[in-house]
């Protein structure tokens, strides 16, 4: 039996420390954030009022069954302000459905205005969208390649805005700032807002400006047509191949450029069973990249000490999940531990190290939260709310996202499974009727179930253990843990009435 206790401190305890140094990681972060502040960008640029200078673009548009969202992508593209003799639009239709032959027509209208656009479809999908990406760069006139996802609305002059970093011959992406069109819809979109929003200024901000790895997120960034091939072109080995041709580009000394200023807004998904394939694909192709990466970072010669160490954690983004879904988990048999054993006592002032992590995740939260928000009493209030009501919906994730990264990292394969797009920024617009959601239920929404019941009894045991009345530490871990489990198995099972 001792065995079996040891065995629990120590997974626990290797977990715990796993989460601290990612707190630490992002305290870095935040560090690196405020201090590009005071910096003022000196970048070269191409001079626009100079013809010549104005290089030729193809923007790319990889869409998948997008029946809801298709003539709004096509008529927003459209507005781009660029001289149409130097722009080129690839629409990569992968679609299966009806809407081959509505962009088709869509599209010969838009040809009709004058605008080169092409409508390039494939007899399959091999290597899904990285395969779409590699076959259309085989024709592609462009210098440059623009990416937008099917639900991205790019303002008329984005491509005025990041093109002309390109001057720099060693600048091999720029990528922009993701906006959320519905980010008020529901409690759901504002927590993916939440955790997008960290990534989006803290987490690419904070590497970027000390030159350590980022990735292309997939959409509404540019690629320099070189750099896609000299780092060895799409490859769809991955879930994630947005961040796997990055760590290729950057392992080549490509240079990444962030555009915090320029925001390209996109629509989150509003139901909780796409937000869950959604993370599902994010957190396996994290892991999968980790597996893929890994060593060729460590080996790298081109790169310092730090840069590989950001780089390994950022790499490891996903799997923070298994690390918080294990610390939760053993938590409860950690409380009766401790109270059982009293010469174990001292022991557990480990545990400080998840309230230590848990501190500078609010603190660097807050820096971003004021930073789109604004600050005073007032909004610091809703940010306490909003922070804790994301640290206990995301970690009522963390079965889910604890699975995905589980498969990535064993090599398991799976099918890319693209996130269904509803068209919806108000609250008065509906997403009940939309063809593409699935209509089961996950088994893992049950297990979920079970551990909203299993956190309960934690919360239960805070006043039952020991023989001094109770023990209430761990008290406020345990009853996010009963909201976030709670929370996200009423709603997988509300999103299929």
């Amino acid at each position: 039996m001792i065995y079996v206790q040891y065995t629990i401190i120590v997974i626990y305890t290797i977990a715990i420390v796993l989460i601290f140094m990612y707190a630490l990681a992002q305290l870095n972060l935040l560090y690196n954030y405020l201090s590009s502040k005071k910096k003022r960008d000196t970048a070269p640029t191409f001079n626009f009022s100079n013809a010549n200078e104005i290089p030729y673009v193809t923007i790319q548009l990889p869409v998948y069954n997008e029946m809801y969202v298709m003539e709004r992508l096509l008529n927003n593209i459209a507005l781009l302000e660029y001289p149409k003799d130097k722009l080129e639009i690839q629409v990569l239709d992968d679609s299966t459905d009806e809407t081959v032959a509505t962009t088709k027509a869509h599209i010969d209208a838009l040809a009709k205005t004058g605008l080169d656009i092409k409508h390039i479809t494939r007899t399959d999908r091999s290597g899904f969208k990285a395969g779409a990406l590699k076959e259309g760069l085989e024709i592609a006139k462009g210098e440059f390649i623009a990416i937008f996802d099917a639900d991205f609305l790019p303002q008329p002059n984005w491509l005025k805005r990041t093109i002309p970093y390109f001057k720099n011959k060693k600048i091999g992406v720029v990528q922009t700032r993701w906006g959320h069109i519905n980010r008020n819809y529901s409690l759901l979109t504002k927590i993916q807002a939440f955790a997008l929003d960290a990534h989006f200024t803290l987490e690419q901000v904070g590497r970027n400006s000390k030159g350590h790895f980022i990735n292309f997120n997939g959409t509404a960034g540019v690629w320099r047509k070189t750099c896609i091939i000299d780092a060895g072109n799409w490859e769809g080995d991955t879930l994630t191949e947005d961040l796997d041709l990055s760590y290729r580009a950057q392992l080549k000394n490509w240079e990444f450029k962030y555009l915090e200023d320029v925001e390209t807004p996109a629509e989150l998904p509003v139901v909780i069973s796409a937000a869950r394939s959604q993370q599902f694909r994010w957190n396996k192709g994290g892991a999968e990249n980790f597996r893929k990466m890994m060593w060729r970072v460590l080996k790298s010669k081109n790169i310092n000490t730090k840069t590989k160490i950001h780089g390994l954690l950022h790499l490891l983004n996903s799997t923070m999940f298994l690390s918080i879904f294990t610390v939760a988990i053993l938590s409860i048999p950690m409380l009766y531990i401790k109270n059982e054993y009293a010469h174990l006592r001292d022991y557990f002032y480990v545990m400080s190290f998840f309230v230590m992590s848990t501190v500078i995740f609010f603190i660097c939260y807050w820096f971003m939260y004021k930073n789109i928000y604004g600050s005073g009493f007032k909004k610091f209030f809703s940010y306490v709310g909003m922070f804790f009501t994301f640290f206990s919906i995301a970690m009522g994730f963390s079965l889910h996202n604890s699975i995905a990264v589980i498969e990535g990292h064993i090599g398991k394969r799976s099918e890319f499974v693209r996130t269904p797009k509803f068209n919806i920024s108000t609250i008065k617009d509906s997403w009940k009727g939309n063809k593409y959601l699935r209509k089961n239920v996950s088994p893992h929404v049950i297990i979920e179930g079970i551990l909203m019941a299993y956190f309960g009894f934690g919360l239960y045991s805070a006043f039952v253990v020991g023989d001094q009345g109770g023990d209430f530490g761990l008290f406020p871990f345990h009853l996010m843990l009963f909201i976030g489990f709670g929370y996200v198995f009423f709603k997988s099972l509300s999103s299929k009435i």
